[in-house]
């Protein structure tokens, strides 16, 4: 590590941090269906939650006029307490986004300014702020979908969202690894091509994480390995949509067999990378990488097995996210190794 890059570093790894809180928190705001709690967005007046009970009530009553009260929590004798719970994680939600906005901005003003970022980096860092201001409009265009008549997001938009935010931290981690590591070695294009694949097959699964999660497609099928009693592929993928790639986007069923699928690919892949790395003389930190995958994609498999068959608990549903994020870390700096 350079020491001129010192505080470079640590304010990278420092938003790489809050990303990961961002979607920690996201996660829970999912699973307990909050998403949709605060029904409008204001960069300033959203900061504090209601201070007085009156302006609870107001907000409360601001609410019922939305799809989610009055098709579904109507009718679940849904009170004021009720909702105090739920719009506490989507506000906290939002402020952490805003505190991760001050973070990225304030630090990286005062770098420029100091002339402490190269070109190079500073480079990264302008696509950083923009990655950054398009996850928070995905954030807005992700709650409008729930906002009109439809009492949910658009599984669509869910998994962009979250998925950007995985991307955001990925690409955020590989910019500070190339400062945590800056003499550049020949990279083992066998084994980094390999892992290329592996995190293309990763991020697709995560994709699909994001579409069952918009789908609550968790809560059917609660078998494995089969989907049901002697069966693999369920009937009711067929039944659920008109077209295969309906069945296979939309489709409940069709949506958790491709995660349920494609997870035996990234456990495939990433085998298969430490397999072939044998042939290869590794340093400590690629060895080290690659025996971190193994292990965290049996975890991750392992979850997401239980997950499963207990119809998403949430500390089971939110584990499995956060060991999702320890999956693409680790995928990141281990493509990192073998790529420079």
């Amino acid at each position: 590590m350079m020491k001129e890059n010192k505080s470079v570093i640590i304010w990278l790894l420092s938003v790489c941090f809050l990303v990961f809180v961002l979607v920690v928190v996201g996660g829970i705001t999912r699973l307990t269906n909050s998403g949709l709690s605060m029904t409008d967005w204001h960069l300033v007046t959203d900061t504090f939650p209601p201070l007085t009970e009156a302006k609870w009530q107001e907000t409360f009553e601001q609410y019922k006029q939305f799809p989610e009260y009055q098709k579904i929590n109507i009718h679940n004798d849904f009170t004021l307490s009720d909702y105090k719970f739920i719009y506490f994680w989507e506000w906290f939600h939002r402020l952490i986004g805003r505190v991760l906005g001050f973070v990225f901005i304030i630090p990286f003003v005062y770098f420029l300014i100091k002339k402490k970022i190269n070109k190079d980096t500073l480079n990264k860092c302008y696509i950083l702020l923009g990655m950054g201001a398009f996850q928070g409009f995905l954030g807005w265009f992700m709650v409008r979908s729930g906002l009109i008549d439809n009492p949910d997001v658009s599984h669509f938009r869910l998994s962009l969202h979250l998925t950007f935010a995985f991307i955001t931290f990925a690409y955020t981690l590989w910019v500070a690894l190339d400062l945590i590591y800056p003499d550049r070695n020949i990279s083992i294009i066998p084994l980094r091509n390999l892992a290329r694949v592996a995190l293309v097959f990763l991020l697709m699964q995560i994709i699909y994480g994001g579409f069952v999660a918009g789908l609550n497609a968790g809560l059917i099928h609660n078998h494995w390995p089969l989907m049901s009693d002697g069966q693999f592929f369920h009937e009711s993928i067929i039944l659920e949509k008109d077209t295969w790639f309906q069945r296979l986007t939309e489709g409940k069923s069709g949506v958790q067999f491709v995660h349920r699928t494609l997870a035996y690919f990234v456990v495939g892949f990433i085998l298969l990378l430490a397999y072939k790395s044998h042939k290869f003389d590794l340093t400590k930190n690629q060895k080290s990488g690659i025996n971190a995958l193994v292990a965290i994609v049996f975890l991750q498999f392992a979850l997401g097995v239980f997950t499963l068959l207990y119809s998403v608990p949430l500390w089971l549903g939110l584990t499995h996210q956060v060991v999702a994020f320890f999956l693409l870390t680790t995928m990141t700096y281990t493509l990192h190794r073998l790529s420079k």
